[in-house]
């Protein structure tokens, strides 16, 4: 079963477990939202819509909110001394289609539940004490700074050529 779903002015063809990109859409990861402009409902019998289908719609998790890539605009009015440049990173959603819904039914499938991160243990400590106390921690030695005072013979100025000093003198 598959179905034309329209949003943020786009339309896009699903079926179950499809993951799509999508223009942004209110929600946070791991919600259930549903897409209620259906266009067409496709399968054994096909249902097209006037302009959508009455009480269709499609059920979505929310995988993630992002924004892709940095757009540079960039104008220039050649002699003017005129330029602008402003970048742009559109927003979008990634969504998995759980389920399309038809008939006004609600969704049955609830959000995959996300595997919880462990959390990061402080650094490891010393199995004993005294292993500890043995070993003396290790530092660089910082290379000795120069004085404030010296500094690198100036070079010499190359002498002007005669060629120039002849040329006043005419």
């Amino acid at each position: 079963m598959f179905a034309v779903i329209r949003t943020g002015g786009k339309q896009y063809r699903v079926a179950a477990e499809d993951k799509l990109q999508v223009g942004k859409v209110a929600g946070q990861p791991g919600e259930i939202i549903q897409f209620g402009e259906v266009l067409v409902v496709g399968g054994d019998n096909v249902a097209l819509g006037d302009p959508t289908v009455s009480g269709a719609s499609v059920a979505a998790e929310v995988l993630d909110q992002g924004r892709g890539p940095k757009i540079i605009a960039f104008k220039k009015r050649r002699r003017k001394n005129s330029r602008r440049k402003r970048g742009h990173r559109q927003e979008f959603t990634l969504v998995r289609i759980t389920e399309i819904l038809t008939d006004g039914a609600k969704p049955t499938i609830a959000a995959r539940p996300r595997p919880e991160r462990k959390p990061v243990e402080a650094a490891a400590e010393p199995a004993t004490s005294e292993a500890a106390e043995t070993e003396k921690p290790k530092s660089r030695a910082k290379p000795a700074a120069k004085k404030a005072g010296a500094k690198k013979p100036a070079a010499k100025k190359p002498a002007a050529a005669k060629s120039a000093s002849k040329r006043q003198k005419k």
